[in-house]
């Protein structure tokens, strides 16, 4: 059960969470709807409690409320549409500064796909399941998004359908802004889907990204999930994403965290039915002063389910790496097998990277590990690569491909797992 986190006694004060504040009372009011008493209850949240400090615990290795220095202005929500990167095959809606372009018109039947704000105004059954698999609905990031609800994009799989092509939700940011977006996805029993999720912005240009992603796979139904995050070198991404699987579902998700100044992934993925697996993989290349904190807790509230958890992270300059990842076995969740890894690898003395993993079971017939290594390239691998004649810049470049590319072969669609590469060798490629 979530409890509220006791309210910090200070009052809101620093210019970001004034300039969130102002952003708040300029929201229209919601009369009596769930969805305004959802708001209310976030925005009262966010409120109490403001930015969240070294000082809470899931918060330790970034302190938003030192690092989140302002907020730009909230998008006006009239953008025209923007180009995004593309997949080959997939269908793509595009959200430009949080407003949603033209709908993709040939979706196979039984695949919807409609606005956030359409599904709101219709009064949508699946809105109820918006924030059910959160972790905590007063974290901050969650808090404010869930407080400014109303941009975003409902995504609905009937039952027993197999969507041959992926299905891509693009964000992107074009200006100065702050951006609140909402992905709801629901893949009924024995449906089957490939979902990507980017996001990217202008560099040297400080914006801020909150994007909140729910998604639910029933029983029998099989996920594959990429998230790209390629946010420009000035911006602030807060993505925060909530997984529940049912019986005997399979959700694989890879996520590629490739750019912005700060960044912030919260996943919680809870298993609601036996013999289920989740795959939860991330593959993290980081330079000049980039932080990126990717924050995992694996929920095994029933028995009888497997998950695997790999991090790779690449860090170069003087960029900081955090991963924070906890496996929970709860007392009936017998035959769990969970593992988790983080692995890092510095380019540079002046990198840093913060890994935290942790097992907390409270069942006995359970198989469980978790680990995690820190170091620099392979000194005998760069000379024997470069003994064969390759420059020590290319044979670098083999050596950190061969360390990411671990976690990104697990992509099961291999036309988008190229495009993954692509982007990878290109950010080797821009290094100095």
């Amino acid at each position: 059960m979530t409890t509220e986190p006791q309210a910090d006694p200070r009052p809101v004060r620093t210019a970001a969470e004034q300039a969130f504040a102002a952003m708040l009372a300029a929201a229209p009011a919601d009369g009596s709807s769930r969805i305004g008493a959802l708001r209310r209850d976030a925005a009262a949240a966010f409120l109490r409690n403001g930015l969240p400090h070294r000082r809470v615990e899931a918060w330790h290795y970034t302190d938003l409320r030192a690092l989140l220095r302002a907020a730009p202005p909230r998008a006006p929500g009239d953008a025209a549409p923007a180009e995004a990167i593309a997949f080959p095959r997939a269908a793509r809606v595009t959200l430009t500064d949080g407003t949603v372009g033209p709908l993709p018109a040939d979706l196979p039947p039984g695949v919807s796909l409609l606005s956030l704000a359409d599904a709101i105004a219709a009064d949508h059954p699946l809105l109820d399941r918006l924030g059910a698999a959160a972790p905590d609905r007063y974290d901050a990031a969650l808090a404010l998004n869930t407080a400014l609800l109303g941009s975003g994009v409902v995504l609905h799989v009937a039952a027993g359908v197999t969507v041959e092509r992926p299905i891509q939700v693009a964000q992107v940011v074009t200006g100065g802004t702050s951006v609140f977006t909402r992905l709801l996805v629901v893949v009924e029993e024995g449906a089957s889907l490939s979902l990507i999720e980017s996001f990217e912005g202008p560099a040297g240009v400080p914006y801020l990204d909150d994007a909140v992603a729910d998604v639910f796979a029933g029983d029998g139904a099989v996920l594959d999930h990429v998230r790209v995050q390629a946010e420009g070198a000035a911006a602030t991404h807060l993505g925060t994403l909530g997984i529940e699987l049912g019986r005997a579902a399979r959700y694989d998700l890879l996520v590629l965290t490739l750019g912005a100044a700060l960044s912030r992934l919260t996943v919680h993925g809870r298993f609601g039915g036996p013999g289920s697996h989740m795959g939860v993989r991330g593959a993290s290349l980081l330079a000049g002063r980039c932080h990126a904190d990717v924050t995992l807790f694996v929920d095994h509230a029933v028995g009888g389910c497997d998950s695997r958890e790999l991090f790779k992270t690449v860090l170069a300059d003087a960029a900081r790496g955090v991963f924070q990842g906890k496996i929970l076995v709860r007392p009936d969740a017998q035959k769990t097998d969970g593992r988790m890894m983080s692995q890092a690898l510095l380019l540079s003395g002046d990198a840093e990277m913060d890994n935290k993993p942790e097992l907390e079971i409270f069942a006995d017939d359970v198989q469980c590990g978790h680990g995690a290594t820190v170091g620099a390239l392979d000194g005998k691998m760069l000379f024997y690569l470069m003994s064969r004649g390759l420059p020590r810049r290319e044979a670098e470049m083999v050596l950190i491909q061969a360390f990411v590319g671990e976690a990104v072969e697990h992509v099961a669609d291999p036309a988008v797992r190229e495009v993954l590469v692509a982007r990878m060798a290109a950010w080797l490629a821009a290094r100095g």
